[in-house]
Parts: C-alpha cells; structure tokens; sequence
C-alpha cells in the first residue's frame, strides 16, 4: 500500500475543490486532490450548462409557437427531439472539456483517483491502494440527487436531472417530482418542447419564494401553462415496459390515474458526506446527513482541521457560492490552526424558468417587516415588458426604514437575471434607495420596472420620515 503526506487533501475535483486546491498552491503548500468519478464540475456535466441548453431550445420554440401574437403567422412547429438533446450534450461536452483537460493538465503530485475514506482525524484511505495522511482536509464531494419513495424501486424508468441530458430523443410523457428550481426549469422546458407533463409536489410549495405577492404571482403565471399537482398524494406508481402509472389524490380529495413514459425526480439533494464515513474522524451528522456545527464564514466543520466548500456543506448549492467557499476552505486549511473569518458576497439565486424567477440578499421570510419598507412593481402594464408580450411577474424590493440601505428583493418576471444582478451589486455597496435612483435609467428597458419599485420604495420610506429620499422624475413607460 502507497502512503502521501500531504499539506491539504482535497476530496472532491469539482468547482468546490478546485477553488480550493488553486489556494491550497497560491500558499505556497501541498494540496491533493482526490476524485472518485468523472472529472468535470456538476454545473458542466450535469447542471447548469445543459440545463439552460435545453431551455435555451424550449424558448425558441415557444417564440416560434407564439409568434401570432404579433401578427406573425409560421404554421405548425416540429420539434426534432434527437436533435435537441444531441446539441445540448455536444455544448455540453465542449463546456466540460474545457475543465477536464485543465484537471488533467496538473501535475501528478497534486491528483489521485479513488473513493476516500476517513481512518483517523485528517487520515484518509483512498480506495484500497493509498494512505493518505495530511495535515488538514476539505470536502468538496458535491450532492446526489435524492429519488423519494415509491419511486426509488423503479429503476429504469425513474431519471434525475443528469439522465435528462442523456436522452436520445424526448419522451411522449414525464412526471416531475418536485416543484423546485430544478423541477420547475426542467419541467417547462419539457412541456415546451412539447412533451406532456405533470408536476407533483405533496406540499403546497412552488418554487423559491417567500414573499406572498410573489408567490400568488408565480403561481398565478406557471399553473396557467403548467399541469401542477400541490398538495398532491401519490398513492400509487407501477412500472411495466411502457412507462410507469401513477395514481393520485389532488388538494381536493379527488383520485387521478395516469401513465407517464418517464419519471424525473426533483425533489432534491443530499450531501455526498456518509460514504466518507466522517465518524472516524468524530465528525457526527445531522438526521438529514448534513454536517453539524458548519460556519459559512470559514467553512469549517466544529472546530477539526476539516472543511466543507460547495454543495456537500448543504448551504448554498450554487456555483459561485461553491466557488468561494473553495477559495474559504482552501485559505483556512492551509493556516490551520489560525482560521479566519470571511465575508461572504450578498446571497443572489436566480432560476431560468419563463418569467424567470430571482432572488436577491436578504429574503422576505428573514425580513424584520417592523423594520422595513417594501416597495413594488408589477409587469404587467410595464412599457418594455409588454412591447416585447413578456409582461408578466412582478417584482418586491425591500429596504431598512432607519437608513433606506436596500436589503434584498424577489423578483418573478422577464431577463430578472440582469436586474438581480444590478440589485445584488447595490444590496452588497449598502446603498441607499434615494442614492440607487440618482443612477441612470435608459428609456424603454425592463430597467425602468426597477425604478418604478425603487420610486414605490423611496415615498414609502419618506413616509416614515426617519430618512430623506428625494422625489424623483417619473419617466414615461416606466
């Protein structure tokens, strides 16, 4: 058996892991990453990149579909399903390539393959071959889809979202478990491209949001286009060589049959930490599998030379947190024992649903409403947005009544990826309402819908009088 010491060993070679190892080597010390699978990121293989490849697909065919409403007449749509599904794993595999042949290009000493394990506080066993011994650990080992009963005996018919993009052609029929991100982007780009789907959720939950005025409004638009099942019981799913049957009870008692050729399941993630068997190092785990005692700001797990980066930590399983969580992680295992604390960027999340759906700092369900003011926008009547027959959604921006600094937003509505971005940039600055209004507004951009929440915002804040916002200009199309 080999035995490695090495400064820092990394388990896992994604996004997380990387980041990490990349500090690990700017400090100058040894890291090792260890990888079981695939190399290759879960954003590049099987998340975000394809899945906004076949939403990307799925949008131009709704424009074509859609056209009439601007007096343009193309005729029926064909969809190729095959040729879809083939452009988006060949995107695909070009966006993975590229981080492949970066992994494959380190050096030897800082890679290994091989399942790890924890033998001792910071000793790992990879696979049966090697010892490795270090002087602190990150884990970056990601998340596994989690496939609920009774679907999880279906085998063959049951996918998760990394088999959706392995598709040769596109079913006649999917069910979608879950009505989350995933479930909700997946699910409509699906219906889109026109195969038949039904959403379950058991719970009365759709989608991110926390605000009640963006709630009714997200659920008021996707149940106009969508088959969504809430607070549905599934009381039954069979499987045969056509598909599966699913009975059901809906929110009203009623009972519904239906067979489906495929079942997606989205109900979910769960961090990749037992198999690593962390309770040889005396590291325990909630009752959901997840770390106990884990600090975002250095991502440290209790106070071990043990760190967690991305989405084994279960706290933000986005890229870019995963990012720098690997940065955080890799910074604090170096200079273990000295850990130091790190500020983390303003929380911004945003789905690629139509509208599509953003969420930006503070959330409204960890608002103090004593606290705030809360300004609005609907864009329904919003000049661009209906110029472009996208006006749909509303948005709700919330901002501290002592000081007027913006603290966060929910956004459901069309492109609310830019404005996100230009909320999280001002929640982050700390600005004022008054001091985001004296920036410009170009006329007529979905912009000015912002402007219009912010103007809401501004006389609701000066209302209260503990703080001065000026009264601006209105513009026309706002």
């Amino acid at each position: 058996m080999n035995t490695r010491r090495v400064d820092v060993a990394i388990i896992g070679a994604g996004t997380a892991g990387l980041n990490a190892r990349r500090q690990v080597e700017k400090a100058g010390a040894q890291p090792l990453l260890i990888e079981s699978g695939p190399y290759g990121t879960t954003c590049a293989r099987v998340g975000c990149m394809p899945s906004k490849l076949l939403i990307a697909a799925s949008d131009a065919a709704h424009e074509v579909a859609d056209a009439s409403r601007f007096g343009i007449e193309v005729g029926a749509v064909e969809v190729d399903g095959a040729a879809v599904l083939e452009r988006v794993r060949r995107e695909r595999d070009r966006f993975a390539g590229f981080v492949v042949d970066a992994t494959e290009g380190l050096p030897d000493t800082q890679r290994l393959r091989g399942h790890a394990r924890f033998v001792g506080p910071t000793t790992l066993m990879v696979g049966e071959h090697t010892r490795v011994e270090a002087r602190s650990v990150v884990i970056a080992s990601g998340s596994t889809p989690v496939i609920p009963p009774p679907f999880d005996t279906l085998d063959r018919h049951v996918m998760v979202n990394d088999d959706v993009f392995e598709l040769r052609d596109l079913p006649a029929s999917v069910a979608v478990i879950g009505t989350g991100v995933i479930g909700l982007e997946l699910g409509q780009a699906l219906a889109r491209l026109g195969v038949r789907v039904t959403l379950f959720n058991p719970f009365d939950q759709l989608g991110p949001f926390s605000d009640p005025r963006i709630v009714e409004a997200s659920r008021a638009v996707l149940t106009s286009e969508l088959d969504i099942q809430l607070q549905s019981r599934v009381l039954e799913a069979r499987a045969d060589e056509r598909g599966v049957t699913m009975r059901w009870q809906d929110r009203d008692g009623a009972t519904h049959e239906a067979r489906f050729e495929k079942v997606l399941a989205a109900a979910g993630r769960r961090p990749n930490l037992a198999a690593l068997e962390p309770e040889q190092a005396g590291l325990p785990l909630d009752g959901r599998g997840r770390p106990q005692q884990w600090n975002p700001r250095t991502t440290q797990w209790g106070d071990a030379p043990v760190f967690i980066a991305g989405d084994a930590s279960g706290h933000i399983p986005l890229l870019h947190e995963a990012a720098d969580e690997g940065r955080i992680a890799g910074a604090n295992a170096v200079t273990y024992p000295d850990v130091s604390t790190h500020e983390r960027r303003v929380p911004l999340a945003i789905a690629f649903t139509d509208p599509q759906m953003a969420i930006v700092g503070t959330p409204y369900r960890d608002l103090d409403l004593d606290a705030v003011e809360i300004g609005e926008v609907s864009f329904d009547d919003q000049g661009r947005a209906r110029v472009m027959g996208r006006n749909r959604g509303a948005a709700r921006l919330y901002a501290r009544r002592a000081c007027c600094t913006l603290l966060g937003a929910e956004l459901l509505g069309p492109r609310v990826e830019h404005m996100a971005h230009l909320l999280a940039w001002a929640v982050q600055m700390q600005m004022p309402v008054q001091r985001i209004l004296e920036m410009p507004f170009y006329h007529p951009v979905l912009e000015e819908g912002l402007r219009t929440a912010l103007l809401d915002l501004a006389e609701r804040l000066k209302v209260t009088g503990q703080c001065r916002c000026e009264d601006l200009a209105e513009a026309p199309g706002a």
